[in-house]
């Protein structure tokens, strides 16, 4: 039997590690140099960050990737896959972060090669198109055809049916919504497992989002409204559940790793999606750590190893 746990001490601020609070300190610095992160044009953003001459460096390339396309609705879609050593016992499907708006695959290599090679999966990362060019449903859509893509075509490119699925803030809520498109649109549920960190749930703002303020600690209260309108440009509507997952149904979903830090602006969307995950009869694991900002797991110390560790080990058992 699942149960989600938690200790009050774990959100004070005694519990916060010395390098956690030197790691917080040091993105507060960074980000707080620029007044305003929103008047560079987002194509430079997006082409700053993938040449490494971002606020957070670009990792090494793994010599375990290549890029491939698979069919979209709106034309092919980029992938990113990393082999394992040996035979793959699964894959895991990986969607990235960045509000809809930025990120890539390209931008997580460390932690991508290193479910490959530590865990034995073959990782398939969609670079899904980005908002507010592309708004949404493009980016559902896209993760949705991977999904279908991979089901189609598991057993013949990477020998396993074995899949996973999971990501990182804005990755997490596409990953929730693919596991719901497939559920209610293609009456399947080809996923076993999910590992879903620091998601952003509920796109009308959950009280720890609207009520976080200024504090840049990665994200605040004006990015995650930026990241939802870009989002929600053209036909959007946060009270639809297949943009805020936490208004759907959840019932039929696979087991869940939930991650979180207590210094997360989207800190209540991982309590509430994690005890409604629960209460509709799925699995649920839920990790809150000390002082972790958002997607902690991107950055150097104690609990992001911990973090870490610990995904790797839910992959590995999956």
């Amino acid at each position: 039997m699942s149960k989600l746990v938690l200790d009050a001490a774990v959100f004070s601020e005694a519990a916060v590690a010395p390098d956690t609070r030197m790691v917080n300190d040091a993105i507060i610095r960074a980000l707080s140099a620029i007044p305003d992160r929103w008047a560079t044009p987002l194509p430079e953003i997006r082409a700053s960050r993938l040449a490494g001459k971002g606020v957070f460096p670009l990792p090494p390339e793994s010599p375990r990737a290549r890029d491939e396309t698979i069919p979209g609705p709106r034309g092919p879609v980029p992938v990113r896959i990393y082999m394992p050593d040996g035979a793959a016992r699964g894959v895991y499907l990986h969607i990235h972060g960045g509000g809809w708006t930025l990120g890539s695959a390209r931008e997580n290599e460390s932690m991508l090669d290193r479910i490959a090679a530590v865990c034995g999966l073959a990782v398939v990362s969609v670079d899904y198109a980005l908002a507010p060019e592309q708004p949404y449903p493009a980016a559902p859509d896209d993760c949705e055809a991977a999904a279908l893509w991979l089901v189609r075509e598991g057993r013949d490119r990477f020998g396993t049916e074995r899949f996973a699925i999971g990501g990182e803030s804005g990755g997490a809520t596409l990953s929730v919504a693919t596991l719901l498109r497939l559920r209610d649109r293609h009456l399947m549920s080809p996923f076993s497992a999910a590992v879903l960190t620091a998601g952003c749930y509920d796109l009308r703002l959950t009280p720890s989002a609207r009520n976080w303020g200024d504090l840049p600690l990665v994200l605040n209260t004006h990015d995650i409204t930026f990241f939802v309108n870009n989002y929600l440009r053209l036909q959007g509507r946060a009270d639809d559940p297949d943009v805020s997952p936490l208004l759907a149904s959840l019932k039929g979903m696979p087991k869940a790793l939930f991650t979180v830090g207590t210094r997360d602006a989207l800190l209540d969307d991982t309590l509430f999606m994690a005890n409604a995950w629960l209460a509709a009869g799925n699995g649920a694991e839920m990790d809150v750590y000390p002082g972790g900002c958002h997607v902690f797991i991107g950055f150097v110390g104690t609990i992001a190893d911990q973090a870490l560790k610990r995904i790797n080990g839910f992959l590995a058992d999956f």
